[in-house]
């Protein structure tokens, strides 16, 4: 090929590229994608396997619900009885606990946090199997009843991966011995969904809250071969 045709090709390529990406993020943004949640956005897949069917997230719901593959992990531990979800945010483990023939309690302080989740759990078709519920979960407790307990409260954002040991008091909206012993107010047998950096020693003496101590099981959970959280299983939760 002549040097001159070599070089305007090579000129086109990068317009064609930077046009692509144009278009990519104009995408996003038609979307409501943040900067923020950009590159949650791309592991969309991995959130939702029915992503394109309809689901809806608002900013929070990008970084906090739960991958689908450890969603349906947790739901294996749990078939056949009422499971309530403390936190349910966008519904991703309330949608899989359904699906595994649960009677799912959903609850969620935020309003339109359980909308979302409501849209979801009607994506998958599990809508009649789900009680949503707007409210506070530490008020609701002592008058819930339930086989298992999940909790997977807020870790605070992101910016949880920056501590070098993410511990029990740094959870949300109180710390995590508060959140137990809720939780322990309707059953001993209790799915926590934790941080990767969490202090495994604390999780652990959860345990000891109970007496006598409940068994307690911690298991790493991966997505594409990448450590995401750690999942600790309490009582008959456990294998």
């Amino acid at each position: 090929m002549p040097a001159k045709a070599s070089r305007r090709k090579n000129k086109r390529n990068p317009l064609k590229v930077k046009k692509l990406k144009i278009k990519k993020k104009a995408k996003e943004q038609s979307l409501g994608v943040t900067r923020l949640v950009r590159k949650y956005w791309r592991q969309r897949y991995d959130l939702f396997s029915r992503y394109d069917e309809g689901i809806e997230l608002d900013e929070e719901g990008w970084y906090s619900v739960t991958p689908e593959c450890i969603a349906v992990r947790h739901a294996e531990r749990s078939e056949g009885g009422v499971v309530v979800d403390c936190f349910t945010g966008c519904g991703g483990n309330a949608i899989q606990f359904a699906a595994m023939g649960n009677h799912v309690i959903a609850i969620d302080i935020d309003p339109l946090k359980v909308a979302l989740a409501y849209n979801n759990a009607v994506v998958y078709g599990v809508e009649d199997y789900i009680e949503f519920i707007v409210g506070d979960f530490f008020q609701l407790a002592p008058s819930l009843k339930g086989d298992i307990v999940f909790l997977s409260p807020p870790w605070g954002g992101p910016s949880y991966i920056q501590s070098q040991k993410f511990m029990l008091d740094m959870l949300k909206p109180k710390d995590g011995w508060s959140l137990f012993q809720a939780a322990q107010r309707i059953t001993p047998n209790i799915i926590m969904f934790l941080p990767r950096n969490v202090d495994i020693d604390q999780v652990a003496q959860l345990s000891w809250l109970s007496s006598p101590p409940l068994d307690v099981e911690i298991e790493e959970n991966y997505v594409g071969g990448n450590r995401k959280a750690i999942t600790a299983y309490f009582g008959d939760a456990t294998n």
